[in-house]
């Protein structure tokens, strides 16, 4: 199945679909706040780390808002890459007007980043609802430690898998009254299929199909050991980073957020 075309198209679809002024005053963030678009526990992680000198990456980007935010840190160049074409050009949009003139911008499929950015990062970042559009997570972490530099870091921060269990406020199995409910497996292989936009950015509407896929955590560690990658840390929070509040703070663990390494020495 040939989803990353289709996902191409949805995503591009939803762009043309997008909320009134969805994404353009963005620049305006950039210029007047510090780490806007980052939750205040991963800012604070980010802000531990060193980017002075460094090249760091943001695989699944969107419209750059992350990446640009990342910058403020220090680092000396910073690559986003996003299948969609269109988000892509707000991306680069925001960064000319934000005057933000050493972060670039590649609209491609992720599995085919090209071989001349092997090797090149010292910091690569997946964020909320990034992986889940990739079904073979050893394909999607190999192609990070092939671009990491040795001893480079990959950090991602998601949705908890837990959370592909649960319904969603609109869902017909979701229940307010009996939250501890659970509507769907968590080993689920079947994909997801979604035809009503993209929720956050776009308006509803019968859209082109999205297909995404869940991932149990053994899925994303074995991948990521698969990849030649090392595990450093991995911290799980009772709190949603982006799809409802419904469930926060009722002991389920809703977001994680973890730190690898590329095998070998810098």
């Amino acid at each position: 199945m040939n989803y990353f075309n289709e996902n191409k198209k949805a995503w591009e679809e939803a762009f043309e679909h997008k909320l009134p002024g969805w994404g353009e005053e963005n620049y305006e963030r950039l210029m007047n706040e510090h780490l806007p678009f980052f939750d205040p526990d991963l800012a604070k992680e980010l802000e531990a780390l060193d980017f002075k000198g460094k090249t760091a990456a943001q695989f699944c980007c969107n419209n750059g808002r992350e990446l640009l935010s990342l910058m403020q840190l220090g680092a000396k160049e910073g690559y986003g890459f996003d299948i969609a074409e269109n988000i892509i050009g707000q991306a680069r949009d925001t960064a000319q007007k934000a005057g933000i003139d050493n972060c670039r911008f590649t609209a491609c499929n992720i599995l085919e980043i090209p071989e001349e950015y092997n090797n090149r990062f010292d910091f690569v970042m997946f964020t909320i609802g990034a992986i889940t559009w990739f079904e073979d997570l050893k394909q999607l972490f190999s192609k990070v430690a092939d671009c990491l530099r040795p001893g480079g870091i990959l950090l991602i921060h998601d949705y908890h898998p837990l959370m592909n269990m649960l319904a969603m406020p609109g869902e017909p199995a979701f229940d307010e009254k009996h939250l501890n409910q659970i509507a769907y497996s968590y080993f689920r292989r079947e994909p997801w299929i979604e035809n009503e936009g993209m929720g956050y950015m776009s308006e509803q509407y019968v859209s082109k199909t999205f297909t995404s896929f869940s991932h149990t955590m053994s899925d994303i560690i074995n991948a990521v050991c698969f990849s030649k990658m090392n595990v450093c840390k991995l911290n799980e929070y009772d709190y949603d980073i982006g799809l409802t509040e419904a469930y926060d703070k009722k002991g389920f663990p809703l977001s994680f957020r973890s730190e690898e390494r590329r095998v070998g020495k810098e």
